[in-house]
Parts: structure tokens; sequence; C-alpha cells
């Protein structure tokens, strides 16, 4: 049942975003959206799967790029899960994974340029923090208990390989697939920054107004997507991670001197690289604070507790189309294919879409973020209403949700809603590169006027802001005492 603290809090968050609204900009700007809108959904389902010649090969180094950044991020993540209980581990993994893939992509594109090595670092760095949290925390939950029934003189690696790691082997084999999929989606969108995946394609066919080759691509991801428990097999799984190196295409070959030149010279900030000193590092610093990162700032946290907000009741709305406690198979069966287009969409890719059909302002961002993170959510809170059992004289229709099925999942949803609240804040972030007022436009700008010193500083903004979102989604889900799973 609701608790007063659980309602105060939703109740809060509402209200600021309410008040967020008359500081965004909501508008619709272009001339004949919903014309457009149609356009792109005769596209849709008229698609033209032979008009480009890249495509095929832009699927497979989306492919080749998600396999190579994952394997080499999960390596290196259970690496670090082994000492993440030190701080610095700790401190580090939450930098990395604070900043998002597109932004660790623009960096390695200063001095790399379009090689491979660019999209595999983008994706595995990241992931790497990410996996180490995870897996850290699979490896915590282990039983202790076979540990202590070996023979003595038994080492700290047999112990560890002969008893932790075949007690949690599901848990860490399951979130690696699912983090395979969150990397396909990475991978797709690097081609947004020049790289050659379905990002690169997909915005070319937009900009030219060809609706049934974007139409044609979308498909195709979202049967990538939905059919991995078909082709990712455990057998497969070395043949995929060997053989992928081989697809990723080549690049032009790395000068190390522009490598060397980027962090002793590009990233240092221009006063003392100009020879001023510490003297004029004050005026720079207030200036880049005052002209772009509190504007930044203040865009990306009105349009991220809008988008929350907007997740929220979008989840709220979805969970019943799979849930069995209302319709039929066919309705469910139609609910599960509408939650799979749009938790598998990624949200830059869908504000591309809706930016291009609106026009530039916030309403694209919120709808994007609202609509993949709600179908992420909606479809694991209909999951577990559907291990719910209620009694025969149960009410149905609108009560039965209101008054049976809400009240029981409602913690469960808070905790997932503030477990993605970060995972919306570095996405509202890099939705900035689109256009829209936040950060990421200030770090693009930045790096288009070969500003790189100014670029790094606002992505090391964007990232204790991130970390500072996720410590405190952490202490709500603390202070509520919520679980992702519902309590008996």
């Amino acid at each position: 049942m609701f608790s007063s603290p659980t309602v105060r809090t939703s109740l809060i968050f509402l209200a600021i975003a309410v008040v967020g609204l008359f500081f965004a900009d909501m508008s619709i700007t272009a001339s004949n959206p919903w014309r457009d809108l149609g356009n792109f959904f005769l596209g849709v389902v008229t698609p033209d799967f032979f008009s480009s010649e890249g495509l095929m090969t832009a699927l497979l180094r989306t492919v080749a790029f998600a396999f190579v950044g994952v394997a080499l991020g999960s390596a290196s993540g259970f690496l670090l899960s082994l000492v993440y209980r030190f701080l610095p581990v700790r401190l580090f993994c939450a930098f990395i994974r604070a900043i998002h893939e597109l932004f660790w992509a623009l960096i390695f594109l200063q001095f790399f340029g379009f090689h491979p090595l660019t999209g595999v670092l983008a994706i595995a760095i990241p992931y790497a923090g990410i996996f180490a949290k995870v897996y850290s925390e699979i490896l915590d939950e282990t039983d202790p208990q076979p540990g202590r029934l070996l023979p003595p003189g038994s080492g700290l690696i047999s112990a560890f390989l002969y008893t932790r790691i075949p007690d949690c082997w599901v848990q860490l084999r399951t979130y690696t697939a699912y983090r395979l999929e969150c990397g396909l989606r990475s991978s797709a969108i690097l081609g947004f920054v020049g790289l050659p995946t379905l990002g690169f394609y997909l915005e070319a066919s937009f900009s030219q107004g060809n609706y049934s080759d974007a139409g044609a691509m979308l498909i195709l991801f979202y049967v990538l997507i939905a059919t991995i428990p078909l082709w990712v097999k455990p057998k497969l799984l070395p043949v995929y991670v060997l053989g992928a190196p081989f697809f990723l295409g080549d690049g032009l070959p790395i000068v190390w001197g522009n490598v060397a030149r980027f962090f002793t010279q590009d990233i240092v900030p221009s006063p003392i690289r100009n020879g001023e000193g510490v003297s004029g590092l004050l005026p720079w610093f207030n200036d880049l604070m005052v002209n772009e990162a509190l504007p930044g700032i203040w865009n990306t946290v009105v349009l991220t507790q809008i988008a929350l907000v907007a997740t929220g009741i979008i989840t709220l709305l979805a969970f019943p189309l799979i849930s069995n406690h209302f319709g039929g198979p066919v309705r469910r069966t139609s609910g599960h294919v509408l939650l799979v287009i749009a938790r598998s969409t990624p949200e830059y890719i869908l504000a591309y879409i809706l930016l291009q059909l609106w026009g530039p302002s916030m309403l694209p961002a919120v709808v994007a973020l609202a609509l993949h993170n709600g179908g992420i959510i909606g479809h694991l809170i209909g999951r577990q209403t559907n291990s719910i059992h209620l009694r025969p004289d149960a009410p149905i229709g609108f009560n039965r949700y209101s008054w049976e099925l809400v009240p029981r999942v409602y913690r469960s949803f808070l905790a997932f809603l503030f477990y993605r609240w970060e995972i919306i804040m570095r996405e509202t972030a890099i939705l900035g590169i689109l256009g829209i007022y936040t950060l990421g436009f200030y770090v693009d700008s930045a790096i288009q006027n070969i500003r790189f010193d100014r670029a790094m500083m606002l992505i090391l903004i964007t990232a204790l802001l991130n970390i500072g979102i996720d410590a405190l989604g952490r202490y709500i889900r603390r202070r509520l005492a919520l679980q992702t799973m519902p309590t008996c």
C-alpha cells in the first residue's frame, strides 16, 4: 500500500516538473508537423530495404562495434569489480560511467579521427564502469557458505572460481546479455558523430527526406534487437567476439603526435596555454560558468525533471498493456510489441526523428526520453503484476488497476524510476548535440569552435552532475526503503 513518505516524495517531484514546464520550451515550430509525421509513418510501413548499398554493412559494423566494445568493457569491469570496495576505484568507475558514450566518442575523434578505436573505446570505457558496479553487487550477494566448506589450504583464486562464480554465473550472464543489447543501441547512435554505423545512414536518409529508407533501417534494427536470443548463443559468443574486430572497417592511421598534443596542449585552459598564468584562469572560468555551464546545467536539470515525471506517467499507462490481469492474449501481444519498440529505440534516435518532424524544442527530447524509459520500466512492472494473485472477488477494470495493482507495485515503480534518474540525466545532457540547449549543446559548440579546453571542462561538469544525481537517487531509494522487487 501507499505510505505517506512515498506519496509526499511523488508529489514533490510532480510539483518540480510542473514548475519546470513554465521554464521549458515545449513548442512545435515545424510548418506542418502532422504532414511530416504522416510521411514518416508512411515510410515505416513502406520500407525500402534495397535503396542503400551500405545498409547491411552499417548493420554489420553496428554489431561489430557492440561486441568488441561490450567484450572489452565486461572484461575490464570484471577486473575492477574485484577491487570495487576501495573508494578510489568506486570514484573512478563512477566518473567514467557518468560520461555518455557520445561524449567519449567526441573526445576520441579529436585525436584518433574516424578510426575504429574511437567507437570501440567510446563504448568500452563507460561500460567498464557500469559492469564494475553491477558485477560487484552481484558478487557481494553470493552465498559465502560454499567457500567455508573447501578443504584447508585452498587458494583464494580456487575458492573464487569454484564457489562464488558458479553461484552467481546466471546473474552475470543475464546482465551481460542485457548490456549487449544496450551496446547495440550505443553502437547505432555512434553513427551520428560520423562513425559508419546505423545512425550515420539514418541521419543521411532523414536529411534527404527518404523516409522509406529510414523506415527500413529502423525495422532492421528492431529485428536485430528482438532476435538477440536466437542468434546470440553462449557457444557462438567466442566466435562473435574473435571475429567482430575484422568487421570494424578501416580508418586512417593514428597520428600519435596528435594524441600527445591533445593532452599536453589542446585541453589545457587557454590562459595557461597562452602564458597568462593562474591570474587569467579565474576570468576564463567565470566566463565559462556564466555563459555556458550554468545555462546548460539549468536546462539539463529542468528537462531531466520533466522527462522523469513523464516517464512515470508513461510507465503507469503502459504496464497494463502486458499485464495478465487486463484483456486477452491479442491485446497483450500488441502491448508487448509496442513496449519492445519503445524500449529498443535509443532516445537519441527517437529525439532526432521528432526534432526533424516537430522542430527544435525540448518537447521532442521529453517525448523520446519518456517513451524509451517508460517502455523499459513499464515492461518490468507489467511482468511483476503477472506474479500477483488476486482474490476471486477482486474488482475489474479501472478499480482493479487503481486499488489492487498500482498500490502493490508502486514502491517497485518508484525504485525503478529513481534508478533510471541518472540515466535520464546522461541522455538529457547528450541530446544537446541535436540543438537543445542542454550541456551537450555547449560541449558540441566548443568542439566545433576548436576550444577543447572549454569542452573538457563542460564534460567534467556533466560527469559531476550525473554523479550527484546518482547519489541523490540512491539516497532517496535507501531513505524510502525502495526495492525493485516487491516485498512479501
